[in-house]
């Protein structure tokens, strides 16, 4: 049954017939027709066949770049005036939308190097003049079954797409808004580099005068780092409101983490974080420090900066990880940075610590006492051009807290 509707759908694909003579066109379509093919057309010469595709002969293309092309299989001669076969097809096949269109030419001519100059133009097969019936049939079957596989592999990459692009929209909206009030600024800026990130950040007001804070990073970018973002998410949503010491935090989240496991053994997904709990009443911000790189505090009117280092290992490497709770004293108008490693990897000079030079440019760049939003100098410094010969190859995350 499979296979009767696989043949059917070859039958009602649309075929065109190219060729100057009218009675090569003739004969070729009562061979299709006698097959079974019943959606034939066909053009007289090249310039026609541009007309039906929507293209100019200078090869572009005069529709829609999404608008599907209705035709399924060329036969498209080889000697044709004004503009021969290979011409014809290297013009077609190098339109975006046309691509996968199966091209064959057929040909009197028996010279090697045009017919290998055809297929380098791109042409899937060909057959030679006089047609035998069953070669030209068991090469369009061949070609057909090729454009029926591009068809099914291009509709399942749209769908992928469409999934993809839920996704990031799922993902998005679990990332917190901008909060600010009387105590406090928390902001964020988010660039992944693939349609999904495996970064994540939170906050959460635990009090009145308590803030928790959280900046993750897990292994690698793009589906796998991402599905493991969103369940760490999950945990974190529901961790934070029950637990408020940052040493807590990060074992619970160590164990939900080991939980994860798969059947290949040699894959291993672990993250990288920051979680910190402002206290504004006392002056104090705890944190530990989970193998992720050090936080920056920029101390109100001076150049000082002052590391948020770590002490603890990643999460989800082993059970029971030894966990290291650091505090720092904070006042009014204090500023503080933490970043996943995508806006480290950003310059060609490794004899420097990225931290060091991302601490320099943000000490550097003039900064106003406005606490209401991320400084417009530093956002120009931290995500300026790449270096030359790189690219945005890493997911990218910036998180801002200003105290008021």
């Amino acid at each position: 049954m499979q296979a009767q509707e696989r043949s059917n759908g070859r039958l009602n694909m649309r075929v065109v017939l190219v060729d100057d003579n009218a009675m090569n066109v003739t004969v070729v379509q009562e061979m299709l027709k006698r097959a079974g093919y019943r959606n034939l057309s066909s053009c007289s010469s090249a310039s026609e066949l541009y007309t039906l595709l929507g293209i100019s002969e200078d090869g572009t293309d005069l529709k829609p770049v999404y608008e599907e092309p209705d035709v399924d299989l060329i036969l498209l001669d080889m000697m044709m005036p004004r503009i021969d076969g290979i011409t014809a097809c290297r013009t077609v096949l190098g339109v975006e939308r046309l691509k996968d269109i199966p091209i064959i030419m057929v040909t009197a001519i028996g010279d090697s190097k045009k017919l290998a100059e055809a297929l380098d133009a791109g042409a899937s097969d060909y057959v030679t003049k006089p047609i035998n019936r069953v070669e030209l049939m068991a090469r369009i079957r061949s070609a057909l079954r090729l454009k029926q596989q591009k068809n099914w592999h291009r509709e399942r990459d749209r769908r992928l797409r469409d999934e993809l692009r839920l996704a990031r929209e799922v993902q998005y909206a679990v990332l917190p808004q901008r909060l600010e009030n009387e105590q406090i600024v928390i902001d964020a800026i988010y660039r992944p580099s693939e349609e999904l990130s495996g970064d994540l950040y939170a906050w959460h007001r635990i009090d009145q005068n308590r803030y928790a804070v959280a900046v993750i990073d897990a292994m690698g970018h793009g589906i796998s780092s991402s599905l493991v973002c969103m369940f760490i998410a999950s945990v974190l949503k529901e961790v934070m409101s029950k637990l408020s010491d940052p040493e807590d935090v990060v074992r619970e989240l160590n164990r939900r983490a080991m939980q994860l496991h798969f059947s290949d053994q040699l894959i291993q997904y672990y993250f990288t974080g920051i979680y910190m709990v402002i206290d504004m009443e006392r002056g104090i911000v705890e944190y530990v420090n989970a193998g992720h790189p050090p936080g920056l505090l920029l101390r109100l009117g001076t150049d000082q900066v002052e590391q948020l280092k770590g002490g603890s290992p990643a999460i989800g490497l082993f059970d029971g990880i030894p966990v290291n709770k650091q505090s720092l004293r904070i006042a009014p108008g204090d500023r503080m940075v933490i970043v996943t490693d995508g806006l480290l990897d950003r310059s060609d000079d490794v004899t420097e610590d990225p931290i060091e030079m991302l601490g320099q440019k943000l000490s550097s760049s003039s900064c106003s006492d406005d606490c209401g939003s991320f400084p417009e100098q530093w956002r120009e410094a931290l995500f300026g051009e790449p270096a030359e010969g790189r690219g945005h190859s890493d997911d990218q995350c910036l998180l801002w807290i200003a105290l008021k």
